[in-house]
């Protein structure tokens, strides 16, 4: 099937996958023996689904007992420029890189169904296909497969693309040969450790979501914990900190695909007009981007803890009006800026 994997990796380059690997349908106990221990601790959070199906994410042949081969794919998404400098902009929304284009699950989807389409009627065999929608361990998989490393911060870590890289894979009832895994290139490097605002890593290659700006702007439903706040910053959805300081990103180029590049309106938006936003105003902006998922009030509920944050007295009357919102999760944050500035 050598053939074969060549002609998927050229199909898959033609579609406009940037990283292509083939590996084995299997993964070691180890990888399924660091899952129970960080769920164990408690890193996972408030995310129940890593626990309800922590089996299946371990060994894809419980999730489709069908797959023998896993093809992992990844689509680079680096920024144009850093996004650690969007930090000093405190009257400004910084907004994770990932999310300020359109939605990178519907993007890799829709190629990931039309690979996978062609590959079922090419070899009249049987595929299912991911992008972070099912328990699919798509990091260590991508390790295994050789298009990146797990790298001290958890993410996949590319020579090729840094620490940009969406994550797709296809489960298929092919036996394709398996590239060579990647081995870990991160050294004595603790640069995305060390940076971290609110120390979430525990240790190398591992992580506490309960610490995450990520998770608390994004997955994190009630009121932020108040010793996280004050490190927000102005991070209102997501965090790049521990991404863009990767020394391996100077290998990166700017996204190719036109659809992962920032809308200007998402860029660097002004605090003061994204708290006018109600229901309908959030879904219109938001429209097609990952941030629609969260709400308008957990997203209000971030952007008043950035108002906090500030410094600046211009902006106590949004943090006045968003303290009367209806949502007392928007409200409280809302009183809890007020109280900063």
């Amino acid at each position: 099937m050598t053939d074969a994997a060549e002609r998927i990796r050229k199909e898959a380059s033609d579609l406009g996958f940037d990283a292509v690997g083939f590996t084995r349908a299997e993964l070691p106990a180890e990888v399924g023996a660091r899952l129970q221990e960080a769920l164990s601790l408690g890193h996972h959070g408030t995310m129940e689904w890593l626990e309800d199906r922590a089996e299946k994410r371990a060994q894809p042949k419980l999730l489709w007992d069908g797959a023998q081969s896993v093809i992992a794919l990844g689509m680079n998404y680096g920024p144009e420029t850093d996004p650690m400098e969007k930090l000093r902009e405190r009257t400004k929304a910084n907004i994770s890189c990932y999310a300020q284009g359109d939605d990178y699950h519907d993007v890799i989807k829709k190629r990931l169904k039309r690979l996978g389409r062609w590959i079922g009627e090419t070899w009249n065999c049987q595929l299912k296909v991911f992008v972070d929608t099912a328990p699919v361990a798509e990091k260590p998989l991508g390790q295994q497969a050789g298009i990146g490393w797990q790298g001290k911060h958890t993410n996949l870590v590319s020579r090729d693309h840094g620490s940009w890289l969406f994550l797709g894979a296809i489960y298929v009832a092919l036996d394709l040969p398996a590239d060579e895994p990647e081995i870990d290139h991160c050294g004595s490097c603790r640069a995305c450790l060390d940076v971290c605002p609110t120390d979430a890593f525990p240790g190398p290659y591992r992580l506490d979501a309960r610490r995450c700006i990520s998770y608390l702007t994004i997955e994190h439903k009630g009121p932020i914990p108040e010793e996280f706040r004050a490190a927000m910053g102005n991070r209102i959805y997501g965090c790049d900190d521990c991404l863009a300081v990767c020394p391996w990103n100077k290998f990166a180029a700017r996204a190719s695909e036109a659809a992962f590049h920032a809308r200007e309106e998402l860029e660097a938006p002004s605090l003061s007009e994204l708290s006018k936003l109600d229901d309908e105003a959030f879904r219109k902006l938001f429209r097609k981007s990952p941030v629609k998922r969260i709400g308008r009030d957990r997203f209000l509920r971030n952007v008043a803890i950035a108002i906090g944050n500030s410094s600046d007295a211009g902006l106590r009357p949004d943090a006045e009006r968003l303290a009367e919102d209806p949502s007392e999760v928007v409200a409280e944050a809302a009183r809890w800026a007020l109280a900063r500035l």
